[in-house]
């Protein structure tokens, strides 16, 4: 390892780009369980809370804001178990038996006001010929009443018709419909509120249940009930939509009854008024941020948030800053023979290297002694007597013997440097 290298990243650059990460993969979850598909809730001729069409309510949410009190609407199936007023919108083609178990579960939870379907409608911007039609807008088809109705268990044995009669009457108001047949229910657990002389355009449940606001509206005597009762909560049952929708609150009258019946239906608590959506097959799929965070997976959300916690607290406190590695092959002569060295030496055969280099550096005397011996034992002796009659190394012969036979290193650094010190002092 060598000195330190340059990181092309800073610190901040690398927290910043986790931190944009981390929200965008958070954001995406809670899109995920919200429902955040890009697409338009009015579209398509569905009558519920979201709808600006005719047969829609979203007229009937903003007029609730804008008389105070806290309207929202929902996609999450957990939340038509909350202690509020529901609103639900159900289709023609609804289930009796899933709609027959939410009202059995919403008795004890808070009042509920159910708005019977009436119209099958069509997307006016798919029909041909239409040419202009805004978002949201629909044509309205002929007037049907649900079959699934007598089905439903909290309000079984009800009839339901379409009359030939355009007024109604009810909560101390009269007035007339925005359409000439007008849908009403009758039964013998109902207690009308609105009617239009053939039946119940409005009605209550009468389950046993006390309800001090609503039964002297239908002329009922409000009674003392039995304990088990005292916490149950109201039906309603609108079943003329055209009272409340988007085409019915057009009309000043119908729209004050609108009011009103929401403020009966509180029996004077401060609850808030939730739209159900999910009815109309637009419930949203489970938060998977909001999951995340309840149990069983909270353990393993907070192990793996400390995780990242750790990861990222090693990554940008590290032991000093990173260090470039020495490369494995240098280059140049020297490099070239430093390699060759701790090839050697690693694996431990230095005692093969005294042989070899005698006979390199023999060589090498014997030519600058202008020698042209070709036997290694003939030239090795005329060397000796020539560099002996010149007074230079009369030992030369020993010297070839020590560095052929040296095992250590040290050994062999030492002859191989007597021999060195011959060669260094004959001409070249």
């Amino acid at each position: 390892m060598t000195g330190a290298a340059a990181s092309p990243f800073s610190p901040r650059m690398v927290l910043a780009m986790l931190v944009v990460g981390a929200g965008a993969f958070l954001l995406c979850l809670y899109a995920i369980g919200q429902g955040w598909t890009g697409q338009h809730d009015d579209t398509g001729g569905s009558g519920h809370a979201a709808s600006n069409g005719l047969n829609g309510y979203a007229a009937l949410v903003r007029l609730l804001e804008k008389r105070g009190y806290p309207v929202s609407t929902t996609r999450d199936r957990a939340r038509l178990d909350d202690r509020a007023l529901l609103i639900l919108t159900p289709p023609l083609t609804q289930n009796a038996a899933e709609l027959s178990e939410l009202l059995r579960k919403r008795r004890f939870e808070g009042p509920t006001i159910v708005i019977l379907p009436k119209w099958f409608a069509f997307d006016a911007s798919k029909v041909p010929g239409i040419k202009g039609a805004k978002p949201g807008w629909v044509l309205l088809g002929d007037p049907t009443s649900p079959t699934w109705l007598s089905k439903v268990v909290a309000i079984e044995h009800t009839e339901i018709s379409l009359d030939h009669e355009g007024r109604w009457t009810g909560l101390g108001h009269t007035g007339a419909l925005p359409t000439a047949k007008a849908q009403s229910i009758f039964g013998p657990n109902l207690a009308p509120l609105v009617s239009d002389g053939h039946g119940a355009l409005v009605a209550y449940a009468e389950d046993g249940g006390s309800y001090p606001t609503l039964q002297p509206l239908a002329g009922r005597t409000v009674v003392q009930l039995r304990e088990s009762d005292e916490n149950s909560y109201a039906l309603v049952i609108v079943a003329e939509p055209d009272l409340v929708n988007n085409l019915g609150l057009a009309d000043q009258g119908r729209a004050r009854l609108a009011v009103q019946l929401v403020g009966a239906s509180l029996e004077n608590q401060k609850l808030p008024v939730v739209f159900d959506l999910t009815l109309a097959g637009l419930g949203a799929s489970d938060n998977l941020l909001k999951l995340a965070f309840e149990p069983p997976f909270l353990a393993a959300t907070l192990c793996l948030l400390l995780a990242a916690l750790v990861v990222a607290w090693r990554g940008l406190r590290r032991f000093g800053p990173p260090l470039a590695e020495e490369p494995a092959l240098g280059h140049g002569k020297r490099q070239l023979a430093r390699n060759g060295a701790g090839l050697i030496e690693r694996s431990r055969r230095l005692h093969l290297l005294g042989p070899p280099y005698a006979a390199l550096i023999a060589g090498r005397i014997a030519a600058r002694l202008g020698l042209r011996e070709a036997a290694p034992e003939a030239r090795d002796l005329a060397a000796a007597r020539l560099l002996e009659a010149r007074g230079l190394a009369a030992d030369y012969p020993a010297r070839l013997a020590a560095l052929r036979g040296a095992r250590r290193s040290t050994d062999l650094l030492r002859a191989a440097g007597a021999l060195k010190s011959i060669e260094r002092t004959l001409a070249p």
